[in-house]
């Protein structure tokens, strides 16, 4: 996935009202633009880093610009627009890239929850396979060492997913909890136990009863994210 138009710098000053960042550009000058992450942004808002930010040509939006990357003091760069997971797993399933998943025909995006209220992110059907349901995540909370966790805030909305995807299981069907790491200092993944306990305890629940959950790096780059490696799943 590549940014078009190429993405701009900046310097991050302010997140704010959860979609808002004032950002100071290269001239001095100062704007507002959309922050696409619901989440606490631990770690990845901190006022003085160096942001990249994408532009859009669309005249009904009221902010233009999007933050779309944001360099820690490690620097290591961190992809924090929520949205784009979908996107690089829907190009990694088209490219083969995820042999965990591989064998389906068709992929479908945002399908109805089977039984309850919501979507899943992704439907994976086969003539030969049950259906493979599939929520992805956007992890960005890296707590040391290498070590990523999710949520970065207590979500009882994701909590809400892995029950489904339990059900799924129960149904008959394949169930997958994928997270999609977009930050390149995680190298290994698990849940956030301290930070939101009901969603630990609800996704240790959902593996045990069959549920799997993956974890995939993206390559990020300036000029756009590309598929790195499968990261070890660690629970914590």
């Amino acid at each position: 996935m590549h940014f078009k138009p190429v993405l701009q710098p900046a310097v991050l000053l302010r997140r704010y009202k959860r979609f808002l960042a004032d950002v100071q550009l290269p001239n001095g000058s100062q704007i507002t633009m959309h922050c696409p992450n619901t989440g606490a942004m631990t770690g990845c808002s901190d006022p003085g880093s160096n942001v990249w930010y994408s532009s859009s040509d669309n005249p009904k939006r009221k902010y233009v610009h999007t933050l779309e990357i944001v360099e820690d003091a490690q620097g290591h760069l961190i992809g924090i627009n929520s949205a784009l997971a979908n996107r690089l797993v829907e190009e990694w399933l088209a490219q083969g890239k995820l042999p965990a998943l591989s064998g389906y025909t068709i992929v479908q995006r945002e399908v109805a929850i089977p039984g309850g209220s919501g979507r899943f992110d992704f439907r994976l059907s086969s003539d030969s396979k049950p259906h493979c349901y599939v929520e992805v995540k956007s992890m960005t909370l890296h707590v040391g060492n290498g070590f990523g966790q999710f949520p970065d805030a207590p979500s009882k909305r994701a909590t809400r997913h892995i029950e489904a995807l339990q059900n799924c299981v129960t149904e008959g069907n394949r169930a997958v909890l994928l997270y999609c790491v977009q930050h390149s200092g995680i190298l290994r993944a698990g849940v956030a136990t301290e930070i939101d306990p009901v969603y630990s305890k609800a996704v240790r629940h959902a593996r045990a009863a069959g549920v799997e959950i993956l974890a995939y790096a993206a390559d990020i780059k300036v000029d756009g994210f590309e598929f790195l490696r499968q990261l070890k799943f660690a629970p914590s």
